[in-house]
Order: structure tokens, then sequence, then C-alpha cells
């Protein structure tokens, strides 16, 4: 009996060794099928390890991790809830948590757990970022500048970095701090075509269209196939008054994307510009049957109108836009400046009075002149 029990206690501490050892190799592929994407799999891996350890934490950070690949929120918020339960200090859950929060728009939430993952690990790079995402959603700008510096002082520093902050800065309208931070995510990374756009948004802010459509060209270059570079070159080449150069950013804008009813509204002010106003009336009213309820759309058609001496039509659209924003005085000014046109004075200074209570000082002008 005593040689049996020898034999036995020790062939024990080898099975559970084993056991651990299987364990970890299990934890270790499914750990490279989600740097695959491989999720589903990864998945299935990883519950056949929690139903044999339901309190194996790193198993089901895992399996939460893969159910966010899977986009399956509720299940990896519960996975990560499971893992802080057995440890409540485990920052990595607490992160993790905190992105699934955010995929379902509670930025608040997100935040608390972001917190409590930056006490346990004041070194958490990651969490600092995710914070600074979850704080930007909420508008907190500030916030998200704390966190997206602190990010970059802990390191490493990559474009990805910059970039963040570079956004922010250009939202806090730092655009000169902002162009900083973009040249140091591109001195990174010289292949990311939104870097170089992003900077030439900041320097269009900044009235420097030159370097503003360099910028633009790289990132077309790069990136052909983004309606959204080539309508901001556009409005580039429209600052600088190249409308025919601007005209033909919008005519590729509008072949990449031709239900973006804003494009066709900028075609349309290039085409004005162009005194091409049946083109211009052409591109506003298809953006008015794109989005009916933008009273921008409705006031540049009636210019064209005016322009080609459809008066009547002017007025109608010019109504149509103070129906949908009736607080507007330029819009009232220009209705009643129709119709003075039109030989209708009485109707014209009643527009004008509106437009001054409103508070136009043009509208008081022409009162003056023509509302005695």
């Amino acid at each position: 009996m005593k040689t049996y029990w020898l034999i036995k206690t020790s062939i024990l501490p080898s099975l559970i060794f084993l056991c651990l050892v299987a364990q970890a190799q299990d934890l270790e592929t499914a750990r490279k099928k989600i740097q695959v994407q491989d999720f589903k799999s990864a998945k299935a891996e990883l519950t056949k390890v929690i139903d044999a350890n339901p309190k194996n934490k790193t198993a089901l950070l895992l399996r939460g991790e893969a159910r966010l690949g899977l986009e399956d929120f509720y299940g990896a918020i519960s996975d990560f809830t499971f893992a802080l339960e057995v440890d409540s200090t485990f920052a990595e859950a607490l992160n993790k948590r905190g992105e699934a929060k955010m995929a379902l728009n509670d930025n608040e939430g997100a935040i608390i757990d972001f917190d409590k993952a930056i006490k346990f690990n004041q070194r958490f790079t990651e969490a600092y970022t995710n914070r600074g995402f979850a704080k930007y959603n909420i508008e907190d700008l500030q916030g998200a500048y704390f966190d997206f510096s602190k990010a970059l002082e802990l390191g490493p520093p990559d474009a990805d970095k910059y970039f963040n902050r570079g956004v922010v800065k250009a939202e806090l309208g730092e655009y000169v701090s902002a162009v900083d931070d973009y040249n140091k995510a591109i001195e990174l990374d010289k292949t990311d075509a939104s870097l170089y756009n992003y900077r030439g948004v900041a320097y269009y802010n900044l009235s420097n269209f030159d370097r503003a459509i360099a910028d633009y060209d790289q990132a077309i270059k790069l990136d052909p196939k983004d309606a959204l570079k080539y309508e901001n070159r556009a409005l580039a080449r429209s600052a600088k008054e190249d409308y025919k150069g601007a005209l033909d950013d919008y005519n590729k804008a509008i072949e990449l994307n031709p239900d973006d009813p804003e494009t066709l509204n900028l075609r349309g002010v290039v085409k004005f510009n162009l005194d091409d106003h049946d083109g211009a009336i052409k591109d506003y009213t298809q953006a008015i049957e794109l989005d009916p309820t933008n009273p921008v759309y409705y006031d540049n058609r009636a210019l064209s109108r005016t322009e080609k001496g459809d008066l009547a039509g002017a007025v109608d659209d010019y109504s149509a836009s103070i129906d949908l924003y009736p607080t507007d005085p330029e819009t009232f000014y220009q209705r009643g400046l129709v119709k003075l046109q039109m030989g209708n004075k009485y109707d014209a200074c009643l527009d004008f009075k509106t437009a001054e209570g409103l508070g136009s000082a043009e509208a008081k002008t022409a009162i003056k002149k023509n509302c005695k």
C-alpha cells in the first residue's frame, strides 16, 4: 500500500503539469487565430478551454476578443465581466470591455472601464488611446487631447498616435500644431493617403491652398478611388478661383459617389461661377431630389434662376427655403430683391422688414431706399 500511494502521488503532479501545458498551447493557438482574424475558430478553441476551467481569466479575455471580432459585443462584455470576477484588477479585460462598450455607443460606460484599467496599469498606452477615442466621441476634445498626448509620451511613437492627436488639434482650431503632428505621422508612414488628406484639410483652414492641393494630389495618387479627396481638392481649387480644375474634381467625385447631394450642390456652385446656370440648376435640382430638407440647395438654385430671369421660379425656391429655415434673414432679403425686380414692391418691403427684424443690415438699407 505504501508503494502504491508513492507511485500515485508522483503521477498526479505530472498529469496536472501536462494539462496546464496543453491549455497554454491551446491559448497560444487561439491567440494566433485571433491575430489572423479567424475569430470563429478561435472562439471554438477557447470555449473548450473554458469548459475545462471556467475561471481561466486569460481564456475568457481571449474569447471576449474573438467575440469582439465577430461583432458579438454583448457576448464579449459577458466574457470580460467573467474574467473580472476572477480578477477585478485585470486591466486588459477592463480595456477590452471598454472597447466593446464603445462599439455599442456607451462611451460614458467605456470611459469608466478605461479609467479603471489605467488605475491598475498607469503605463497602459492602449487604454489611454481608447479613452481618448471615447472622449472624442462625447466631444470632450480637451480630454481626448490629454489622452492622445499621454499615449505618445508612453510610446512607442507611431503614425496613428500622431494622427489621432492631430485630428483633435484641428478640431480645436490649432491647425499649425495639427500640421506638426501630421508631419510626424507622415515621417513614420508615407503610404497612408488619409494622413496627406487630413494635412491638406489643415493647410486649407490655414488658407495655404497651394500646400493643401499638393497634399490632396499625393492622397489621390495613393488612393484614387475616394470621392472625398477629389471634393477636398475641388474646394481648394475653388478658393484659388480655379473653377475649371474644381469642376474636373467634382466630376470625378460624382463619378465615384453619384448619390451625395452636397457634392452635386458644390458642383452647382462652381458652374454658377462659370456662368453655366443651366448646368448649375440641374445639379441643384438633383441635390434637392436626394435631400429635399436642405434650404441651402433651394437658395442656390434661386440665385441661378434669378440670373436666367426666372424670377417666379426664384421666389418659389426662396419660399421653400424659408419654410425649412424661417429665421434666416438673408433668404428673406434675397426674396425681397427678386420681388422688387418683379415690380411687387409691397411684398418686397414685407420681406425686407422681416429680414431687418432678424438682424439684416442690408435689409435696413433696402427699406430706406425702397419702402417709403
